[in-house]
């Protein structure tokens, strides 16, 4: 895997179960300029809001359906589908499914997650969506922000590409939270992406990304996320 053949960009596949508005800044991203990445699939495990937002970019879909089946039968589908569209990365985005081992082997170095906490924190099994907002609510945490890692077999264990926080007010409730981290996530997702496309480019190994502490204005936020985030910390 990697550049496709004519040298064009790398293709990715969006996995997503919900609304799809991480998809949709996915989208936006690679819509504004020439990028070395494209979107050329959406992963589904069933219809939802996100199949929308794929109709209306001119992104083919595909559903998978996982309620029922054995995850040989999933894995094998799930990589005959990437296979046929010669898909190089896969973007999970609000996806609320495992994916299987088959499929993490295969995209070693190259599947990312994006996770609404700062990981290790309310992170693992069950820590989800709302779930995870409530949890930094009812926490003594002074920090919100979101993770961008590297996907294996756990939950929430792959390797930190980046995160991105901002400082918590005490009052704030999990809804504004989860408002607030929302903006963070469709920042951070495309600058991540591009980050590590950029390492596959120049075939070195990806090394964390700069964390960025962002104001509550998110004018700072708009200002660095513009210009181009230098390496740091090596990933281990």
């Amino acid at each position: 895997m990697g550049v496709t053949q004519e040298g064009g960009p790398f293709r990715a596949a969006v996995f997503a179960s919900g609304g799809g508005s991480n998809f949709q800044a996915l989208i936006d991203h690679v819509s504004s300029g020439d990028r070395t990445w494209s979107i050329d699939l959406l992963v589904m495990n069933r219809e939802h809001g996100a199949l929308r937002r794929a109709r209306s970019a001119g992104v083919p879909a595909h559903i998978i359906p996982t309620k029922g089946r054995e995850v040989s039968e999933i894995a094998q589908e799930t990589l005959r589908v990437l296979d046929e569209h010669a898909i190089d990365m896969v973007l999970l985005a609000g996806y609320l499914r495992r994916v299987p081992s088959e499929v993490t082997i295969r995209f070693s170095g190259r599947i990312l997650n994006i996770h609404p906490a700062l990981l290790p924190d309310f992170g693992g099994p069950g820590m989800y969506g709302m779930n995870v907002h409530r949890a930094v609510a009812e926490s003594e945490s002074t920090m919100i922000g979101a993770t961008i890692h590297f996907v294996g077999d756990l939950y929430d264990e792959g390797a930190i590409l980046g995160q991105w926080r901002m400082s918590r007010r005490p009052q704030d409730s999990a809804e504004e939270i989860a408002a607030k981290v929302l903006q963070i996530e469709h920042r951070l997702y495309p600058a991540a992406v591009d980050h590590l496309c950029a390492a596959l480019l120049a075939d070195t190994r990806p090394e964390r990304m700069v964390d960025l502490d962002v104001k509550d204005s998110f004018e700072e936020h708009r200002r660095k996320s513009s210009t181009s985030i230098k390496l740091t910390e090596e990933i281990q």
